[in-house]
């Protein structure tokens, strides 16, 4: 009985997440402008990632086999 309370729990707190546009308090306000700039970013421009927090990829994929180097923590397990 206690495992369905709790399920049923967990279900409805899942279902009651708000799905819309994220705004200040009332009576409250965005963050202040950071050091140095004059303007005040927005609500939509605080929640873009900078471009550090999203590197695009620069492994190149491997188009052929090719012979692993030697690996020196390759080890045997230890018995």
């Amino acid at each position: 009985m206690r495992k369905i309370a709790a399920l049923i729990l967990a279900l409805a707190v899942a279902a009651c997440g708000q799905k819309g546009d994220l705004t200040p308090r009332v009576g409250g306000t965005l963050p202040a402008a950071p050091f140095g700039r004059s303007d005040k970013p927005t609500a939509e421009k605080l929640l873009d990632p900078p471009v550090q927090a999203i590197p695009e990829r620069s492994v190149e994929l491997r188009r052929r086999s090719e012979e692993r180097e030697d690996d020196p923590f390759d080890l045997p397990p230890k018995e």
